[in-house]
């Protein structure tokens, strides 16, 4: 390749990292991103670029200078087109003088010579398989895997790109490569400071240089004599040999780490194995189930792609690149280059968000044509007399959402609405709004949150609200007493109580209204599927709000709320002060200190939270006692400091909570239990210990306890991590109060599973795609679902894709009915 003196691959490395790290111009050990990149094309471009690539080349230095000051989706598409610019040069600069590399067999023609002469289906069982057998038939199905199609739809968990021909002194640590060389030297023994451990060594030369490659075999079979006589017989001097391995650099020098070896009849010949020298596939795994056992049955099951039909219409293959099913499933199996298996990918990760879009699609026409008579008026007495009481003015964005709301309830279908916002943006007062139009509507409703703080929370804002619009309401939690208990039960029944609070409470068989017309479930993504059906239950089709102040990125809402109508408050209220926001080290725990005294001493009040502990909630409360403990003796001993944690009583908790508010207390210590739901005005410093053990959106959570009054405030975020990962993640938090940006790079740092809390999250079981790698195509999905089911809307015209999507959406969603 005349390619000049330019560094390709670490140029394609520094791209990849800097878009897996979220475009955050990363700090390299000498040059940061944009920096490295400039001087790369700084430099001339390669030999042999064309006039026209390289004014683009020159481009792109200019570009890259400016880095900094782009936005995130600017840097995105930067970098989107650097890499095509790259790829397209480097293709066009490939000539016919480089070394070609073994001539690879086609992946159907590496099967076993015993293999069966009668044809296979796509239903036939794996035990039928003479590469299989019924003894590791057997093991299969712990994968699931029982026909020759289960195979075929096993997608690998990653690939090892060994298809990369190199010389000898190309070798480069951290690349996956083959070489093929001539044998100088090979030898077995066994090693002289273990006598269960047999040392193979090889040493192959080509024209460029030579290389030492070790495999270690422990176990006493392979110290015997014979059978390490055996293994240099294998690979005679002078005989070619190609290997396959990832290169590491130790103190002896550059070699290939445990490699996979084979000799070859000459420099150019095939390579018959199904490890060296191609993209190989890396298969999940189970116990007594190996990889080599996957891969060979798999490429005996490729015979019966042939028959497999591809339900996506060619008309819309072709709109968007897609490459057919056949060879999409081929390639991600056992791909000829890595750009096949880039088109494969796609193809299949397209399928994946495209059968679940279709899907929620379907079901939202589905519930639009529920009709009932839940109706209710936007206009009417209770909200013209809760508009007149509000001692302020609704944002811009508050009143669009409650437009969209009250349009949604004057509605025969069932409203099914998420409405998202931000910390203090004013969710409260949009569910008031749809409840009382449902209360002047003649109907009931509901209000559940997740915990009995937050439920709490909402029920002491609305009596205010409630008390002068003359309307009771009632709070039923895991505290209620038995009495006042079964008194709301009597009241729902008869409907003398018409709205009601609380939390999992809501959902017991004893809890029963007379006419619920309205659910509004807060921090909604905390209740599994089936609390939230069990809610809308109580009542016939009753319209539905979910409200979540976690901002979820677009890519989580089209995943888990595809089926659902999102609004967004946008805005927030006037008044609002940003958080001053710092991240601090143990040697700067003396300023934290300071500022909490200097900011008591004028009156207000404090935060101190630690993180929870997940492997004992014992460990996590005795941290928080004992620091409760150290803070008041030691640290601030005239200072009134509360104590806050998950074993106390519902009770116990309330009172800590009500003293707080009354400022009885100056500092309160507290673990996460007061992440949502907790209003102290005058509360101004947050200090959060071990911050990196947070996710991003749940230190924005916590920030949000603060800034609630009209004081200036600060967060503090307490790090003992000394990893650059930890500063940088928390650094965005520095840098933004945004919580839809926060949630984001949350998303881009952890991953969805994380950010949402896996167990309840609702999240669809993926084989291939990702939430932070596909956007483009999630997008790209929603976009064609939209348009099939605009044309056909019960897919009336394309039986094949109807019922492929029945198949994939129930797998997808576990057979779960989404609120």
């Amino acid at each position: 390749m005349a390619s000049g003196n330019i560094d390709w691959i670490r140029l394609d490395k520094a791209l990849s990292v800097e878009a897996e790290k979220g475009f955050t111009n990363l700090q390299g050990n000498q040059y940061q991103f944009n920096e490295f990149l400039c001087l790369n094309f700084g430099n001339s471009p390669p030999n042999g670029t064309p006039t026209s690539d390289r004014r683009k080349w020159q481009n792109f230095a200019a570009q890259y200078a400016d880095y900094s000051n782009l936005s995130v989706a600017q840097r995105k598409t930067l970098i989107s087109q650097t890499r095509q610019f790259l790829y397209e040069l480097r293709k066009t600069l490939e000539t016919p003088s480089e070394p070609q590399p073994p001539k690879l067999p086609k992946t159907t023609a590496i099967t076993d010579k015993k293999a069966s002469l009668r044809p296979i289906s796509l239903e036939q069982s794996l035990s039928t398989l003479a590469e299989v057998g019924y003894k590791r038939a057997e093991l299969l199905k712990r994968l699931g895997l029982y026909t020759v199609k289960d195979l075929l739809f096993y997608y690998p968990r990653d690939h090892i790109d060994y298809a990369r021909q190199v010389t000898i002194n190309n070798l480069v640590a951290g690349e996956t490569v083959t070489i093929v060389g001539t044998v100088k030297r090979c030898n077995c023994f066994t090693s002289p400071k273990n006598k269960k451990l047999s040392i193979f060594e090889l040493i192959l030369r080509d024209h460029t240089g030579q290389i030492k490659l070790n495999r270690f075999f422990a176990g006493t079979r392979f110290t015997s004599r014979g059978w390490q006589e055996r293994q240099k017989r294998i690979y005679p001097l002078g005989s070619t040999v190609a290997a396959s391995g990832l290169v590491k650099q130790n103190r002896y020098g550059i070699t290939l780490d445990n490699p996979e070896i084979e000799v070859l009849d000459s420099v150019g010949s095939s390579i018959e194995s199904i490890k060296i020298g191609r993209v190989l596939p890396v298969y999940p795994l189970t116990e007594g189930v190996g990889a080599d056992l996957i891969r060979k049955a798999i490429i005996v099951s490729l015979e019966a792609i042939k028959q497999l039909r591809d339900p996506l219409p060619r008309v819309l293959r072709e709109q968007y690149g897609l490459m057919g099913l056949k060879e999409a499933i081929s390639n991600i199996h056992f791909p000829e280059t890595s750009e096949l298996l880039a088109h494969a990918r796609r193809r299949l990760v397209f399928d994946e968000f495209f059968y679940l879009q279709l899907g929620f699609l379907q079901r939202r026409q589905e519930q639009k044509q529920i009709h009932n008579s839940t109706v209710f008026t936007p206009k009417g007495r209770l909200i013209e007399q809760f508009d007149n009481i509000l001692p302020f003015s609704l944002t811009n964005a508050q009143q669009r959402v409650i437009n969209e709301i009250l349009e949604d309830l004057n509605s025969v279908t069932p409203m099914n609405r998420l409405v998202q916002g931000d910390v203090g943006a004013g969710k409260t007062i949009v569910a008031v709004f749809a409840v009382l139009a449902a209360l002047q509507s003649g109907y009931q409703a509901a209000l559940m949150a997740p915990t009995e703080v937050l439920a709490e929370q909402h029920y002491r804002k609305l009596i205010p609200w409630f008390n002068q619009l003359y309307l009771p309401v009632e709070l039923l939690t895991g505290s209620t007493k038995k009495a006042k208990r079964e008194e709301i039960h009597r009241q729902l029944i008869t409907g003398e109580l018409p709205l009601l609070v609380g939390t999992h409470a809501l959902i017991q068989d004893t809890v029963n209204f007379q006419k619920l017309g309205l659910v509004v479930i807060d921090e909604q993504h905390r209740f599994g599927v089936q609390q939230r059906a069990k809610l809308l239950a109580k009542g016939k089709s009753p319209h539905v709000l979910t409200m979540t102040a976690t901002p979820i990125p677009r890519t989580l809402a089209l995943t888990l709320h595809g089926d659902l109508d999102v609004s967004q408050i946008d805005e927030l209220p006037p008044g609002r002060q940003a958080i001053q926001t710092t991240v601090l080290t143990g040697k700067e725990r003396t300023q934290a200190y300071d500022l909490i005294r200097r900011e008591v001493a004028q009156g207000r009040q404090v935060y101190i939270i630690f993180p929870m502990i997940e492997e004992s909630e014992k460990l996590d409360v005795k941290a928080a006692v004992e620091e409760h403990k150290k803070l008041s003796d030691k640290v601030f001993p005239d200072f009134n400091i509360g104590l806050l944690h998950g074993r106390m009583s519902s009770v116990e908790k309330d009172g800590v909570l009500t003293a707080f508010r009354d400022n009885k207390y100056h500092i309160i210590v507290s673990t996460t239990v007061i992440e949502v739901g907790v209003d102290v005005p005058n509360a101004t410093v947050m200090l959060i210990e071990n911050a990196e053990r947070f996710g991003l959106s749940q230190l924005h959570q916590l920030r949000g306890r603060v800034g609630r009054g009209s004081h200036k405030s600060y967060c503090l975020l307490m790090s003992s991590s000394k990893t650059p990962d930890a500063r940088q993640r928390l650094s965005v938090l520095e840098q933004s109060q945004d919580g839809f940006f926060i949630s984001e790079m949350d998303l881009r740092f952890r991953g969805p599973g994380t950010v949402l809390g896996t167990r309840q999250s609702g999240l669809p079981d993926f084989a291939l795609a990702s939430l932070i790698e596909d956007q483009e195509v999630l997008e790209l999905a929603r976009v064609a679902a939209e348009k099939i089911i605009a044309a056909d809307k019960n897919l009336g015209s394309l039986p094949s894709l109807k019922k492929e999507l029945e198949t994939r959406y129930q797998k997808l969603m576990g057979g779960e009915i989404l609120t």
